[in-house]
């Protein structure tokens, strides 16, 4: 039986809230690139068919779906953490600051948040985080999908500065090619300078 995805909303309803935040990120893996998160406040009771986890969903499903969050959203925030920051703070600090950053950039503010994961971020609103969250909260896997798109889309921008690497295609994750091709042409200026699989070839 399928999870009722709007459970962790319902229950925030019923506690008095009536602005709830989902709250993902994308990109805590890759060798290259900022960790994005985002933030996404959805109307009570919203049906857009095919909300899930944005793994779970093809390029095109991912694509069609931004557009509709961004369409039918109270509001969605966006934040974006560095490579640089990244390797100043640790990619856990950082994931955490990209999804505190994307709460902050909400408008309307909302009164609670449903964060993805196990920790909680630097804010004072009421806040859950719920493991697993994006196969388990509407807002949640709303927020991965804008995420993961937001991040996708940047990497293929980065690809035109840096087309050695291939980003268009792996995004920066650790893949054969990619690991290949910091062997072969060391790092640029978007490779996370702390990770395994590049601080090797600094």
């Amino acid at each position: 039986m399928e999870p009722d995805l709007w459970l962790f909303e319902k229950k925030a309803f019923q506690k008095g809230f009536s602005k709830i935040a989902g709250i993902d990120e994308a990109g805590r893996g890759p060798l290259a690139g900022p960790v994005v998160s985002a933030a996404v406040i959805i109307p009570n009771s919203l049906q857009i068919s095919g909300i899930s986890d944005s793994k779970k969903l093809t390029p095109k499903k991912r694509d069609y779906l931004y557009e509709k969050i961004y369409d039918l959203a109270v509001s969605v925030g966006i934040g974006i953490v560095d490579p640089f920051e990244i390797d100043r703070i640790n990619i856990l600090q950082a994931s955490l600051l990209s999804m505190a950053m994307a709460a902050e950039n909400l408008a309307p503010q909302p009164d609670c948040l449903l964060i993805d994961g196990t920790f909680l971020i630097s804010s004072t609103l009421p806040q859950e985080a719920i493991p697993k969250g994006d196969a388990l909260s509407v807002s949640i896997a709303a927020a991965s999908i804008v995420a993961k798109v937001t991040r996708d889309r940047l990497m293929e921008r980065y690809h035109q500065d840096y087309p050695l690497f291939g980003f268009s295609k792996h995004k920066g994750y650790p893949t054969k090619a990619h690991k290949e091709a910091i062997r072969k042409f060391g790092c640029c200026l978007i490779h996370r300078k702390s990770f395994r699989g590049v601080k090797e070839y600094l």
